[in-house]
């Protein structure tokens, strides 16, 4: 009977440490899939709304999304099968990356909404240009009118 609680000791030792690994390989996974700090400071684009896009294409989080559930789903199973002997470390970094892609996922939705609302805005400063234009150009008109 001590052969198998042997066994089952090491087999458990070998699973836990597999799935240490598998919420490690994860978490860098979903490091590298963050967006560089670079694409996301320098957009080049030839007006706004290009460079609106720009910046919500370079906040793309689904594969960091993807990354950090199933880190978070070994991580959970680790947890609750008492396999891991110190998981602070693991604990601490989902966490961080969990900030990073809130803050991102927030930042992304700002962009979205200027993105949209910028070209109506644009609309409206054209549409009061052209009043203005049309009304000076009555005015004078008036006024040449006047002159006669």
């Amino acid at each position: 009977m001590s052969d198998v609680t042997l066994d089952d000791e090491e087999l458990f030792g070998e699973a836990a440490s597999e799935i240490r690994e598998d919420v490690e390989t994860h978490l860098r996974n979903a490091r590298a899939a963050l967006p560089d700090p670079d694409d996301v400071w320098d957009v080049e684009a030839d007006n706004t709304l290009g460079v609106l896009n720009g910046l919500r294409s370079a906040l793309a989080v689904d594969e960091v999304e993807e990354h950090l559930r199933q880190a978070k789903k070994w991580y959970t199973i680790g947890e609750r099968a008492d396999a891991f002997e110190d998981a602070d470390d693991l604990e601490a970094e989902i966490e961080s990356i969990q900030d990073a892609l809130d803050d991102l996922e927030a930042v992304s939705e700002q962009v979205g909404e200027l993105a949209s609302t910028i070209p109506e805005l644009r609309g409206q400063l054209e549409d009061l240009q052209e009043a203005a234009a049309d009304e000076e150009s009555d005015e004078t008109d008036e006024e040449a009118a006047e002159s006669e």
